[in-house]
């Protein structure tokens, strides 16, 4: 896991980011002088013309030789840069690509150097041709201590970020951002940085060591003066893998970003992790245990939310658990599924710098069929908000040898509130305690469990309707159970004891309320491990 903090003038904080980016020849010179105020930039040179499915035989071809592991390249002055001298480099605003142009979307990039040790190669699309965008060390300014005479030439971009009028129409906010491996984050309007996207996943939390794709090259369409969207493409590769990616991002309330994968295995895989989410969950209403902390709850979501084919809806509230813990949601023909950040309380933060209540949802839908596999939750212990510890992915269950391709299209909204209107009841909360009476008992094998649900057919409700639940337990039996509605309001209550039957094995748990045979409310699902 990585110290987030650390990357938070370069917005990213990923887990796997010590392994670097990618690494191509990038272009030292600026590929086209600085346009008179409100001028059309022109490309110097024609390059060769764009094609999508060019790009995706390119890359399958490249599927079928050999791996070459990229050398670091990067002058010593550059490779010796540690983190606050990283952040001593800062990309100046006005030189923004497009700036001059008074387009709505402008392009910077980020420099070299710290865990960013191989440059990725950036070209613009222009008329349907390619070209270098091509940086330079002007672009940049070397706050003290470092001196500019020692980054005279620029060594290429490590990534780059949009920024986009998102939240006024006189200010370019930051929108969207790739920097190093596969990873990539961005804004719905009102919202701060939280989880982060990243292409491809490949053997997380297999028992074997991960490996981790790179983003290598990138071709970003200029947008039109007026443009609503954006759209670029990008090359992947690594060890076991190489595909061609095609993104399309809207922004808005909800930022969507439209994705098309071409995926080509070179090698064998045990777990293919397609369209993956990485988050930071450390404590919250239902795992508090072992934190001394003035803040009520710490995380950029909060629960794993998903759509199965039959309609079922599913929460699971997110846990930092004293050992990996893995849920695993077999499904054929899956709808969606996110990590959402569902408390927006301030109040339940206390947190003026962080922000965690403006954190972004984020939703996946798959376009077309994906097929039969499975939603793979992985939590891992942390002992700090700096980490992200929580990662989300679509496994399909076939093509995991050498010679497969997985095509794909999914849609990702980035947003405050990614459900919209469900006609169905929502867990509100979920708390866990000692199971028994008061905790008198105080059985380590038995734990309390308060589920609150509101909203949807519940309302209207009265307190004599014979609202029944559907309770499931594996390894473990229910020793309690009371379901009642709350005076005042449309919220349902349950309460559940449960005593494990096995002692080294994890409790699986779900219920859902129904009335007269109609389900009510999605469907509540948990893992009980082991305390931290």
């Amino acid at each position: 896991m990585i110290d987030k903090r650390r990357f938070l003038t370069s917005s990213a904080g990923f887990l796997s980011l010590l392994l670097g980016s990618a690494a191509f020849p990038a272009f030292a010179q600026k590929a086209v002088a600085d346009a008179p105020e409100g001028a059309e930039a022109q490309p110097a040179q024609a390059g060769p013309p764009f094609d999508w499915n060019a790009l995706v035989a390119r890359m399958k071809a490249k599927a079928g030789t050999a791996y070459a592991e990229p050398e670091s390249r990067l002058p010593e002055v550059v490779a010796a840069l540690g983190y606050d001298a990283h952040r001593a480099i800062r990309y100046r605003p006005e030189q923004a690509l497009w700036a001059k142009e008074h387009r709505n979307f402008e392009l910077q990039a980020f420099y070299p150097g710290w865990v960013f040790d191989h440059p990725v190669e950036i070209l613009e699309i222009v008329d349907g041709k390619v070209r270098p965008m091509g940086f330079s060390a002007d672009d940049f300014e070397y706050r003290a201590p470092l001196d500019p005479a020692d980054f005279q030439v620029f060594p290429g971009a490590a990534g780059f970020r949009l920024h986009y009028p998102l939240n006024r129409n006189d200010y370019r906010d930051e929108l969207i951002t790739f920097l190093g491996s596969s990873y990539f984050r961005a804004l719905g309007r009102g919202n701060v940085y939280g989880l982060s996207a990243r292409g491809l996943a490949v053997d997380t939390a297999a028992g074997t060591e991960e490996e981790f794709p790179r983003f290598t090259r990138f071709y970003i369409e200029r947008p039109e003066r007026d443009a609503r969207q954006i759209r670029f493409y990008a090359e992947l590769e690594s060890p076991r893998v190489a595909g061609a990616y095609a993104f399309t991002v809207l922004p808005g309330v909800e930022t969507l970003v439209d994705v098309e994968a071409a995926i080509f295995l070179r090698g064998d895989v045990s777990r293919l992790g397609l369209a993956p989410l990485t988050s930071m969950y450390l404590f919250g209403e239902n795992d508090r245990t072992g934190f001394d902390d003035f803040r009520p709850e710490v995380h950029d979501n909060d629960g794993l939310a998903m759509l199965r084919a039959s309609g079922e809806r599913i929460w699971r509230p997110l846990t930092n658990p004293s050992q990996l813990q893995l849920s695993v949601f077999s499904e054929t023909d899956l709808r969606g599924f996110g990590l959402l950040q569902r408390d927006r309380v301030a109040d339940n933060y206390l947190d003026t710098e962080a922000y965690y209540e403006r954190r972004p949802s984020l939703w996946v839908e798959p376009v077309g069929d994906w097929g039969p596999g499975a939603v793979l939750l992985a939590e891992i212990p942390s002992d700090s908000e700096a980490n992200d510890n929580i990662v989300a992915f679509w496994m399909p269950e076939n093509g995991l040898s050498a010679g497969s391709e997985h095509r794909l299209r999914y849609r990702m909204t980035w947003a405050r509130d990614v459900e919209g209107d469900v006609p169905l009841a929502r867990v509100l909360r979920t708390r866990t305690g000692a199971g028994g009476v008061a905790a008198v008992e105080n059985d380590q094998d038995m734990r309390k469990f308060l589920i609150d649900f509101t909203g949807g057919p519940l309302e209207g409700l009265g307190e004599d309707a014979a609202v029944d639940v559907a309770l499931h337990v594996g390894n473990g039996e229910v020793v309690h159970k009371n379901l009642s509605k709350m005076p005042g309001n449309d919220l349902w209550r349950l309460i559940v004891d449960i005593r494990r039957t096995d002692a080294d094995q994890p409790v699986e748990l779900a219920a859902s309320l129904g009335f007269e045979g109609k389900t009510l409310s999605e469907t509540w699902t948990y893992q009980w491990g082991h305390a931290r």
